[in-house]
């Protein structure tokens, strides 16, 4: 996933909190616990506080977040000019994304479809094939996209009033005590990122975000390392033009990045906490899992699991030779799944645990990433 900042001024480059964009991250919370398993308290007490017709409504609607985070929570990115300014209440925000014209709302609310995005297509508003493409992708969700899509393309205004309806709601039932318990430590957050960038520059300042991200030698894209794949840029020349980052305290392990065509780039990007590790590089998890699945050093790391060995004993063990086990050994070792200490002429090799150990929450926090 790739951002062209080539020629970008640093002042095209902010940082902003957004309550729109927290709410649909805390709404995914809700229905997906089992991607957040630091916010399991929360999301219980706030499930089991949920008034019958709420939790009926969300339930209806969790497909705008459940499995794809639908840019409808970002509108301040979709209108031209606004230089990527956010509002600094709910209401604000949904202001925002009632300015947002029929056509992008349509575009980014039928994310639901994962196939209309990152692609200029005609509005399905208006083209008839694109509408009819539209149906087709959703059907393929289940019968309540189908319905939402229907009636998206039939009547928008009426799908965007019963949404910000629903948003209200939310923010009546529970979002408003939350937003005011998360709101500090975002803005500081936001305020020390900020900083960094203007004293530091931009690589100090995109490292202090995430590991997961990184610029290139000659300052002219940043790429966050995905298993999607996805391209934009923002240097488009138009007045909103640039890039904004956006802290949230729901989003760990989430790093999304909006790159809709005409859209200013956004990074959602979670704020780091002591309790949470840094995220392996997709292609370490990719090494680690290789080097695992072949048979043979499957066997040999059951010993390695439970005692040191040297290359000789695993090779007496198993019946090949040594330069085997030491191939075997070294792609392991580049892996990162091994430690080694010599005692004496020996030298000894052991798993290490911790980091295998990890191998599975490192899976599913990269392809969740």
């Amino acid at each position: 996933m790739t951002i062209d900042i080539t020629g970008l001024a640093p002042e095209r480059i902010g940082f902003a909190i957004s309550p729109l964009a927290e709410l649909g991250l805390a709404l995914h919370a809700l229905s997906e616990p089992g991607h957040h398993p630091g916010l399991h308290g929360w999301a219980t007490a706030t499930a089991a506080a949920l008034k019958p017709d709420l939790a009926d409504r969300l339930h209806e609607a969790e497909f705008l977040w459940r499995h794809t985070f639908s840019d409808v929570f970002m509108p301040f990115a979709g209108i031209p000019g606004r230089a990527g300014a956010t509002g600094s209440t709910l209401a604000e925000d949904l202001d925002l994304l009632d300015l947002l014209p029929d056509e992008r709302f349509a575009s980014a609310a039928l994310e639901i479809t994962c196939n209309l995005y990152g692609v200029k297509t005609p509005s399905p508003l208006h083209d008839p094939a694109m509408r009819a493409r539209a149906l087709e992708l959703a059907a393929n969700r289940g019968p309540r996209q189908v319905d939402f899509t229907r009636r998206l393309l039939e009547d928008p205004g009426s799908v965007r009033a019963w949404l910000r309806r629903l948003l209200e709601d939310c923010d009546q039932a529970f979002f408003a005590d939350t937003w005011q318990r998360v709101r500090v430590q975002l803005a500081a957050d936001a305020r020390h990122k900020a900083e960094l960038l203007r004293r530091k520059g931009l690589t100090e300042a995109v490292h202090a975000v995430s590991a997961a991200l990184s610029l290139d030698e000659g300052g002219t894209r940043i790429s966050a390392d995905k298993l999607s794949v996805g391209h934009t840029t923002a240097t488009d020349p138009e007045p909103g033009a640039g890039l904004t980052f956006v802290p949230t305290s729901f989003g760990w392990p989430h790093l999304m990045v909006l790159h809709a065509p005409g859209w200013r780039p956004v990074i959602h990007y979670p704020v780091h906490g002591p309790e949470l590790p840094s995220p392996a590089s997709v292609e370490l998890l990719k090494l680690r899992m290789e080097a695992l699945a072949h048979p043979m050093r499957m066997r040999l790391c059951r010993n390695l699991a439970r005692s040191p060995y040297t290359t000789g004993e695993l090779a007496e063990q198993h019946g090949i030779s040594a330069p085997e086990v030491s191939r075997h050994l070294a792609v392991l070792k580049r892996a990162g799944l091994l430690t080694t200490r010599r005692r004496g002429r020996y030298v000894l090799h052991q798993l290490d645990l911790t980091v295998v150990a990890r191998l599975g929450s490192d899976f599913l926090e990269g392809v969740l990433r």
